[in-house]
């Protein structure tokens, strides 16, 4: 008799040749998106804006772990308030409501205290700042060489006026009453780099350097 062609599985039964598809395991890419979209069936959202989220809930998990761990390298120590409010505001470029409330309760100080200080010092800010910094010096010598002119320049080049972030977090505009160095006046300074009354050639310069 001829020899069957038909394959069979563990069990005796045939088997066509076919081979049986292994269910991805979680983690794998395709879960993910099943998952993801079946999140977004439940919730009336799309599946693109769960990930969204998930990515915004990972990236606050991240912060607030970072401000314990600051918290922690001053041993949560009360006299070293600023020091701890410096070094999360370099870290993140801001001081955000949820990490002053993290390190008062932490440090045992009422929140009003570690705000009064946040807002009195310039170098803190309650706000989202820039990757770059921009500053534009309106004091007496650079306004009469020119500093208004300077500043619309600015402005023109990247898109936002004195005390607004661009949309991407990248710059940070604001102007100071005096930088110091008047002989170089009109001037501005970038991520502490001083610029003498630039063109428009030369602020598109700068710009792309930034990148």
């Amino acid at each position: 008799m001829p020899r069957s062609s038909a394959k069979t599985t563990a069990s005796g039964k045939p088997g066509g040749g076919r081979k049986r598809k292994t269910p991805p395991q979680a983690g794998e890419p395709q879960l993910a998106v099943e998952t993801l979209a079946r999140a977004g069936e439940r919730l009336g959202m799309s599946g693109d804006d769960i990930s969204r989220i998930l990515g915004v809930v990972d990236s606050v998990a991240e912060e607030a772990q970072a401000t314990e761990s600051v918290v922690d390298k001053y041993k949560a120590d009360e006299s070293a308030l600023i020091q701890v409010l410096l070094e999360i505001q370099r870290r993140n470029r801001w001081l955000s409501g949820a990490d002053l409330a993290t390190v008062c309760e932490r440090l045992g100080v009422p929140f009003g205290r570690a705000y009064r200080i946040a807002t009195f010092y310039k170098a803190f800010s309650l706000t989202p700042r820039g990757r770059h910094s921009v500053s534009v010096c309106m004091g007496t010598a650079c306004h009469v060489r020119g500093a208004p002119r300077l500043l619309d320049r600015v402005v023109e080049a990247i898109g936002v006026k004195p005390g607004e972030t661009t949309d991407d977090q990248k710059f940070t505009l604001e102007t100071v009453n005096c930088l110091g160095c008047c002989a170089l006046g009109p001037v501005i300074v970038v991520d502490e780099e001083y610029h003498s009354n630039p063109s428009s050639k030369e602020l598109d310069s700068i710009k792309r350097a930034c990148d």
